[in-house]
């Protein structure tokens, strides 16, 4: 995670479900960091008229319709099944990987930006960011925030939780850890405080977590 000094400083922002990621996310972009928005990137490529749409249809015939992906259905199935998300995936990252290239041309002149991945250390992208924030709350607060949205069951997050690398591990792999089981506020004023310390350079450069 070396930085050449003719980019930006990037932030990878991670965490999981229900952790708070997309609400810190939008933070660090109301503190004028640009934000590359993985998930958002991916519904663009794959809603109407989306640039994969063709590519999913033919790997997977009947995914798609004039909105673009049949994400639910098309979910339901590569995940059961671990060759056709491989599948899927091959089509979806590369051109998301493209994405976050361009976005990072665009904003070349910024001294920090944010590139917004869910799965940040289960895809192994470390080499794309210089520093990792995670986000962070206790077990019971992030159950109770999933279970809050439709059509989520104590099921279904156990096997969304399954498949991502344990939060403790998260923490305890990042350079910076920002809580969210407290206030909006006092998330807000950990976003802050980072971003003061990364535009002026005072972050170390070795993998030491710590409180935002």
């Amino acid at each position: 995670m070396n930085r050449p000094l003719i980019r930006p400083l990037i932030l990878g922002l991670t965490g999981s479900i229900g952790m708070g990621k997309s609400t810190v996310a939008a933070m660090f972009a109301e503190a004028g960091v640009p934000v590359f928005d993985a998930d958002a990137e991916v519904h663009r490529l794959q809603g109407p008229g989306g640039a994969l749409v063709p590519a999913i249809e033919a790997g997977f015939p009947g995914s798609t319709g004039p909105q673009g992906v049949k994400r639910a259905e098309l979910g339901a199935t590569v995940f059961a099944d671990p060759a056709a998300l491989a599948r899927l995936e091959a089509i979806v990252h590369p051109a998301v990987q493209a994405a976050r290239a361009d976005f990072l041309v665009a904003h070349a002149d910024a001294p920090l930006v944010v590139f917004d991945i869910p799965l940040l250390f289960e895809k192994d992208l470390l080499h794309e960011v210089d520093k990792v924030a995670v986000v962070s709350a206790p077990a019971d607060v992030q159950a109770a925030r999933v279970l809050a949205r439709p059509g989520m069951t104590a099921e279904k997050l156990a096997a969304i939780r399954a498949r991502q690398m344990p939060d403790a591990e998260k923490r305890a792999r990042a350079h910076f850890v920002i809580a969210t089981g407290t206030s909006l506020e006092e998330t807000r004023r950990q976003v802050a405080r980072l971003v003061e310390k990364l535009r002026a350079g005072l972050a170390s450069g070795h993998a030491e977590t710590e409180q935002a």
